[in-house]
């Protein structure tokens, strides 16, 4: 009996041992996923939002680094990417960032952990765009929130030039097709190149290019510069 236990004992010890270094060897392996512009980058969050923020940044790049490739479907795709920035915190900007009006980058809206509904859209926009969806595919959308009665903004992923959109929104966790969204109003939309004016839920308007955008410019421009902005308060804390 005593022999029976002891070797239980041995089996338990040696199943600890064995997790113990498979966690640490999945460390050590998303580590090496990332380039060293990324290692960088997670450094310079965690002097300017700490530690917490560090390790939101450090997933967001492996995300990134581990689906890059075309094993994901694009659907599935679109599905980790809304999944994984819809768990950040809405707040407004002027509570955040203390202005009316702010479009943080994909690494402050990580580093503050949290931004308004257009913060959310930038983040999935260029994250999408990283893992090889082409521009054509995605657009920002300002849309109307009948619910909410607010102005508000989604992103758009066209599997086809001509194919009804489905919806990326930090309001709803699933996605779904644009015509099943009643509650949103579309006004305007937008992505790297071009801007539309929308009609119904359909492809719109072109109505001239993307660098109309005051504010898509400037952070389009401070995601090339790498400035990071300091929130006014924590969410973190």
């Amino acid at each position: 009996m005593l022999n029976r236990s002891r070797w239980i004992l041995l089996g338990i010890f040696y199943s600890f041992i064995f997790l113990f270094i498979a966690s640490i060897s999945l460390v050590l392996s998303a580590q090496q996923l990332l380039l060293q512009s990324d290692l960088n980058l997670v450094k310079r969050v965690e002097l300017v939002y700490g530690i917490r923020a560090a390790k939101r940044v450090r997933s967001w790049r492996t995300m990134v680094m581990e689906h890059q490739d075309n094993i994901l479907k694009e659907t599935e795709k679109l599905k980790l990417v809304n999944s994984f920035f819809n768990r950040m915190y809405f707040i407004d900007d002027i509570k955040l960032w203390q202005r009316k009006d702010y479009w943080s980058t994909p690494t402050e809206f990580l580093g503050a952990a949290g931004g308004d509904c257009e913060d959310f859209s930038i983040a999935k926009y260029y994250t999408l765009l990283e893992l090889g969806i082409p521009d054509e595919k995605i657009r920002l959308v300002y849309v109307k929130a009948l619910n909410y009665n607010i102005f508000h903004m989604v992103v758009a992923y066209y599997e086809t030039p001509s194919a009804i959109p489905v919806i990326l929104d930090n309001l709803m966790t699933d996605i779904r097709l644009a015509t099943a969204r009643k509650d949103l109003v579309p006004i305007y939309s937008f992505n790297g190149s071009h801007l539309w004016l929308m009609k119904a839920r359909a492809q719109g308007e072109m109505v001239g290019e993307a660098t109309r955008l005051g504010l898509w410019n400037d952070v389009r421009n401070r995601i090339t510069s790498e400035r990071l902005a300091q929130p006014i308060i924590k969410l973190d804390d």
